[in-house]
């Protein structure tokens, strides 16, 4: 008679769990990346400063007067992004200094002839604080080696490499009206609050843009 015993099953092979690891902790800092930047700069994060976004304003003439003071309570502490070695990073790791905040692309041709004066303008006024903060928004896997190869090549040495490759976190400013086109730029205090905003470029190496950040760090 034949046998109807049900078959051993065959031994299973041990699950890949290094790969599944390295696929979890890739998910996750997507997943960091899209809820800090797709969540809204809210109103509640900053106490409204008028006083000195009107100052910024005042300061905003010639060279630079497309850009607007601001300082209606947005803040931008929790937005993300990663460093030149993919680590993530927040503008909180940048407590304590005000930022200007440039948000840029290599494939962006008024982005790129910004970056000499960004670079001269970081040169003269980095320091405890203050800090020129790029943020490459070049989209897609390459998007980092991309940015870096354009600043090597650029010789821009004052200028860090931080990126953005999701492009969320212009989305979340595309979301609040406060940028619609690169570059843009967030000029913040020392808590990552917005006091002014500029969208598109500007002649920042001039008297005019260093006008406005005398203003920014002496407000």
């Amino acid at each position: 008679m034949t046998d109807k015993s049900p078959a051993t099953p065959s031994q299973k092979r041990p699950p890949a769990m290094p790969m599944i690891v390295l696929i979890g902790v890739a998910l996750a800092l997507a997943a960091g990346l899209v809820l800090g930047n797709f969540m809204p700069a809210r109103a509640t994060q900053c106490e409204a400063q008028p006083a000195r976004a009107a100052a910024l304003d005042a300061a905003a003439v010639g060279a630079l007067a497309a850009l607007s003071g601001t300082g209606t309570g947005r803040g931008y502490a929790d937005m993300t992004f990663v460093d030149a070695a993919g680590k993530p990073a927040a503008i909180r790791d940048f407590a304590g200094k005000k930022l200007l905040v440039n948000f840029w692309a290599s494939w962006c041709v008024p982005c790129r002839a910004e970056m000499p004066a960004l670079d001269a303008l970081a040169g003269d006024y980095n320091s405890d604080g203050f800090m020129v903060l790029p943020v490459n928004l070049d989209i897609g896997e390459g998007g980092l080696a991309k940015a870096g190869k354009f600043l090597a090549e650029g010789g821009f040495a004052q200028l860090p490499l931080y990126a953005d490759s999701s492009f969320a976190a212009f989305e979340r400013l595309k979301t609040e009206a406060v940028a619609i086109g690169l570059p843009a730029t967030l000029l913040l205090d020392e808590k990552g609050c917005e006091l002014a905003v500029l969208q598109g470029p500007a002649e920042w190496d001039t008297p005019d843009g260093h006008k406005v950040i005398a203003a920014l760090i002496g407000g």
